[in-house]
């Protein structure tokens, strides 16, 4: 009896270190059985009392009086599965005649505290099944990306998801996206695991970075192109707007709209191209937005309508030619001028990590999801990488990127170098790389001052 005393102390000892230090560690060892068995033993009175069930049906109710049997009680949804998942579980229901799936999303807030459980999101699978996860602890308190993701052209794995699931950033669903953060909110952190998980693709990757290239420019070897000030940020989206007809030019050429030749075979964008013709696409990483559209001069301020008209155009007709814009700055307004609110349109895609103002979060989320704009400016200071991401189908969930240092996104850019296309069209801006001695001069080489 002492020995097993003890060795359920131990186990009782161990579960807690796990659960305090190693919180998926515990969920797969522990959490995950006693969360399963909770969740069954409590999953009709949990409905029942959240308001989830539905009354029998009245052949039921006559049969029960016919033979003087007690009345059936009233029905919850059906399980249809139950499946464990590395960060929770999930719930597969058959919703009962009369329900909806906005009765379970209403109550998913009672759901996560009768089952104990860190969060319950819902999804619509198809008519009458609905998907519910639960997730068993913080996973957006030490992100950990699942070991193997989806690999799909132009769709790299970039978050973690609130609900455990991996948010992908698919270039051919959301061709452009808005990203928003203030100072130290782990935007940049964000970017580094785009630009990383793009490195390995057959990409051709576009930086714009008016901080006299301090993010983008040590990345260098797998970008074919970077412009560190608003002139040459000015030249460089004109180049890529010239490429942006050839590539239309290619496509008529090639359109194959013959009566010869099935209409599923027509080319209308670059994906419809055969491999041997089909153009690099193209990925433009802006950087800080809102230094694109100040201007102090005249001469500024026609700079600025150029790049606004360059970056419109390519929001607007960039997709089919495989241009694709990630806009990113700390503030975005309608104050950075006429255009912008145009610019903003064609951004189907927004991520905003922490803000300190309203007027950025609702030029974000404002057009598409109001009620993601609160939960923008609420995000604490000390969560870093914490970040609201939506989209323009109204749908909105919280995310939060794994940290990579500049180091390792240096190294693995460094990797994929022989990846990095040559583009003519973008030839004169494609950056040279060298030693840090000939970019910074060394302190023996400034001259002393008293």
């Amino acid at each position: 009896m002492t020995a097993f005393t003890v060795a359920l102390v131990l186990v009782v000892a161990a579960a807690g270190l796990l659960r305090w230090r190693r919180p998926a560690w515990y969920w797969l060892a522990f959490g995950v059985t006693l969360a399963a068995l909770r969740v069954l033993v409590r999953y009709r009175s949990v409905m029942d009392a959240c308001g989830l069930t539905v009354p029998p049906a009245r052949w039921r109710l006559s049969l029960a009086r016919a033979t003087n049997r007690p009345i059936p009680e009233p029905r919850p949804p059906c399980i249809r599965r139950l499946r464990p998942t590395r960060t929770g579980l999930v719930l597969r229901l058959k919703l009962r005649p009369g329900q909806d799936v906005f009765d379970i999303a209403a109550a998913s807030d009672r759901l996560r505290h009768s089952f104990s459980m860190f969060g319950v999101t819902s999804r619509e699978v198809r008519s009458g099944v609905v998907e519910v996860r639960m997730t068993g602890y913080d996973v957006l308190k030490r992100v950990q990306m699942p070991a193997e993701t989806e690999t799909r052209a132009m769709r790299v794995p970039v978050a973690l998801r609130e609900d455990g699931s991996v948010h992908y950033r698919d270039y051919r669903a959301i061709p452009h996206a808005l990203t928003l953060g203030a100072t130290e909110s782990g935007k940049s952190v964000y970017q580094r695991n785009l630009v990383a998980g793009l490195a390995p693709l057959d990409v051709a990757l576009v930086g714009i970075d008016c901080k006299q290239g301090v993010e983008l420019f040590p990345l260098a070897r797998r970008f074919s192109a970077l412009a560190d000030s608003p002139d040459t940020a000015a030249e460089l989206l004109d180049a890529i707007v010239a490429r942006m007809a050839n590539v239309y030019r290619l496509i008529r050429t090639q359109q194959r709209i013959t009566v010869d030749v099935p209409d599923a075979e027509i080319a209308a964008d670059i994906w419809d191209l055969p491999d041997e013709l089909r153009p690099t696409p193209v990925v433009v990483l802006v950087d800080e937005v809102a230094e694109l559209a100040l201007y102090a001069t005249k001469e500024q301020e026609r700079r600025r309508d150029r790049i606004i008209t360059a970056l419109v155009r390519l929001a607007q007709l960039g997709r089919a030619a495989g241009i694709y814009l990630e806009i990113c700055g700390q503030r975005f307004g309608s104050e950075l001028g006429k255009g912008i609110t145009m610019l903003r349109a064609q951004l189907t895609g927004r991520t905003a990590h922490r803000l300190n103002d309203k007027t950025s979060a609702n030029m974000a989320f404002g057009d598409i999801a109001p009620d993601a704009v609160l939960a923008a400016i609420q995000i604490p200071a000390e969560q870093r990488g914490l970040a609201i991401a939506g989209d323009a189908s109204g749908g909105w969930h919280r995310i939060r990127a794994p940290h990579t240092s500049l180091r390792q996104a240096v190294n693995l850019c460094n990797r994929y170098a022989d990846r990095t296309p040559d583009l003519p069209e973008l030839a004169p801006f494609q950056p040279t790389t060298g030693t840090a001695t000939e970019l910074v001069p060394s302190a023996k080489a400034s001259p002393a001052t008293s």
